[in-house]
């Protein structure tokens, strides 16, 4: 099950018929964002399978999944901010068990990102997935 932020966020992508205003929005949420610490972008932390620079610092805390990044792109800094809407303060044992291509379709997500950018936004979703296999 999606996290309530998560809930919110498609709350608001209700409201906005036309693609371009999704994708802005997507754009303002990775904005809102606070910049991941220069000494967290190392190799250990970056995705691989991006076509954009990603960085993904993934801390599970007391058995909840908390996790921070950042891209130089601004859509994938926005993707970045709405996976944390989708997994941030779900219990690890739950995080495997979500469904994040649903969970994005229902942003109409998986319509309008190009190849690449699905490839990278899978990527993403599958380190969050490992860590929380391995740590829960």
């Amino acid at each position: 099950m999606a996290q309530a932020a998560f809930e919110e966020l498609v709350e608001d992508f209700e409201f906005l018929d036309e693609w371009e205003d999704r994708y802005r929005l997507v754009i303002e949420e990775g904005k809102s964002m606070a910049p991941l610490d220069a000494a967290l972008k190392v190799p250990a932390t970056k995705v691989e399978g991006c076509a954009s620079q990603v960085w993904l610092h993934v801390t599970p805390v007391d058995g909840v999944m908390q996790f921070e990044g950042e891209s130089d792109a601004m859509i994938v800094n926005g993707l970045i901010a709405v996976l944390r809407k989708l997994y941030c303060g779900a219990p690890l044992s739950e995080v495997v068990a979500i469904d994040a291509r649903a969970e994005m379709g229902r942003l109409g997500l998986n319509d309008h990102l190009s190849a690449q950018r699905s490839n990278g936004l899978r990527a993403m979703i599958e380190r969050i997935r490992d860590v929380a296999a391995k740590s829960a």
